[in-house]
């Protein structure tokens, strides 16, 4: 019996053959010897992902380059540790791989030190926030104590420095305002770590108001400002943060994980560049910058060496095979073609949040200036982002609720939907799609209404649609999406005759 390659070598004549073709076809051959039902689940994805129009403001799709990095025998190798100082041996290849991807990122951000280990953004939030009170709370403890061996001190010293590391201040944004969890929310463990204090925007505006966010600060007097966020629509000025910080004596921390591609890409640059303001910026390194899904930090050469120690601080091994799919990603990035993706990126988000505009949906702020713009449809439509989400999903699109500033919905019902453009751009829409998106979700929205709860009254998930309006959605997101097709150069037809 012909295996799938063959079967697809001997149908298509050799100047036909599509070498990323190949390579997956290939791949999931080799799966599906041992997991027939893997090898399916990743043919089902990729129909999924290729029948839905992706707007979640977090993913974006990655090179066949960055997906073959990931791929192969790297995973096999442990290489706790860094470069040149690992605690297993036999790590040379891993440490130049390594050393690739850090030179990269400095390159690539004008950074003065890079680490590249992190597997998520919130190990690298865990890791900067333990970098930082390593560097500012236990460092100057031992030197007091005329120690530089933790293990040495005795248990009434330790409990004091353990008393000190975890009663310190973190000021950061809001989770209703944009905020992450691991920004102090008090569901996550940097609340918890932390004594934690929240800035949020302002209740008109809908925008950061400096002035009070320095006031505050100057009253709390926290160890770490924390800048950055995962759903607020406007850039920031890093240049003021750095002043507050400055001015009451902060580290300023920022996460760019949303927005690092704009940075990368000089879309954000001077005071919108938070490398250039910040002493400890992390990053995922998917979403914007189109990469694997993993983590960086940067950090002023003053954090180098506690950054460093993320291992054993925090990490266990690093994840060989997704440091040189970050490298590959991070090169990709230093392109002219990825910096007018950026520019891209941020042209299509105001032109589809302006569009949304003039159709009369409520977008905060009125507007955006990065990748992202949140609705407001409880206020429009009386709908919760729940029921807005799953409407959204029947129709083709595939985005997220999002809660909104002061939110009266709370973290799971929500008020509001965050729209991302990150992954439509990279499949090269532009201005017109932009527009007929806005359309389709005014549409939906405009056809979908609560529906009773079993207990009677209205229920905050289940949604009633208008089958006309369904129709009519899908088939508008299927011209879309057949006009940009994902992965184009993978015939789906064939990979699901060969493995579903």
């Amino acid at each position: 019996m012909l295996t799938p390659l063959q079967r697809y070598l001997e149908k298509t004549p050799p100047h036909r053959v599509e070498p990323s073709f190949v390579s997956y076809i290939a791949n999931l051959q080799q799966i599906a010897v041992t997991m027939p039902h893997i090898a399916a689940l990743i043919v089902k994805e990729l129909e999924s992902q290729r029948s839905h129009l992706k707007l979640i403001a977090s993913e974006n799709y990655c090179s066949y380059a960055v997906q073959a990095a990931m791929g192969n025998l790297l995973t096999d190798k442990y290489a706790e540790g860094h470069p040149q100082y690992r605690y297993y041996g036999g790590c040379e290849n891993i440490d130049a791989i390594e050393n690739a991807g850090v030179e990269e990122a400095k390159a690539l951000f004008g950074a003065e030190h890079a680490y590249i280990q992190p597997h998520s953004g919130a190990d690298a939030n865990l890791v900067a926030y333990w970098s930082i009170l390593a560097a500012k709370v236990e460092s100057p403890a031992l030197a007091e104590l005329g120690e530089t061996n933790l293990s040495n001190l005795t248990e009434t010293q330790w409990e004091e420095l353990r008393h000190k590391l975890g009663n310190q201040k973190l000021l950061g944004l809001d989770y209703y305002s944009g905020g992450h969890l691991t920004h102090g929310y008090r569901q996550n463990v940097s609340a918890r770590m932390f004594r934690s204090y929240s800035y949020a925007v302002d209740r008109t505006t809908g925008l950061l108001d400096y002035d009070a966010i320095e006031k505050q600060a100057m009253e709390i007097k926290p160890l770490i400002l924390l800048a950055g966020y995962s759903a607020y629509p406007r850039s920031v000025n890093f240049r003021r943060f750095r002043e507050i910080a400055d001015k009451c004596g902060a580290v300023l921390m920022v996460d760019m994980a949303h927005f690092a591609g704009l940075v990368a890409g000089k879309a954000f640059t001077g005071d919108e560049d938070p490398v250039q303001w910040g002493d400890v910026v992390t990053t995922t390194t998917h979403k914007t910058l189109r990469g694997p899904r993993g983590a960086i930090i940067l950090c002023k050469k003053a954090f180098a060496e506690f950054v460093n120690k993320g291992c054993p601080l925090v990490l266990g091994g690093p994840l060989a095979h997704v440091m040189a799919a970050k490298a590959v990603a991070l090169r990709e990035a230093r392109s002219d073609q990825y910096r007018q993706y950026a520019l891209k990126i941020r042209e299509n988000a105001r032109t589809l949040a302006a569009e949304c505009v003039r159709l009369g949906l409520h977008v905060q702020t009125g507007g955006t200036d990065n990748h992202l713009l949140l609705l407001n449809i409880a206020e429009t439509h009386g709908l919760t982002g729940r029921q807005g989400e799953t409407a959204m999903f029947d129709c083709g699109i595939t985005l997220n609720r999002n809660s909104l500033p002061f939110d009266r919905n709370g973290p799971w019902w929500t008020s509001g939907l965050r729209i991302g453009v990150p992954g439509v751009t990279t499949l090269g829409m532009g201005e017109p799609e932009m527009k007929e998106i806005a359309s389709v979700v005014k549409l939906v929205l405009d056809g979908t209404k609560p529906a009773d709860s079993e207990k009677g009254g209205i229920s905050k998930g289940r949604i009633t649609l208008d089958e006309k309006i369904r129709s009519q959605a899908r088939s508008q997101v299927q011209t879309l999406l057949e006009a940009f097709p994902l992965y184009p150069e993978l015939d789906l037809p064939s990979l699901k005759t060969y493995f579903l």
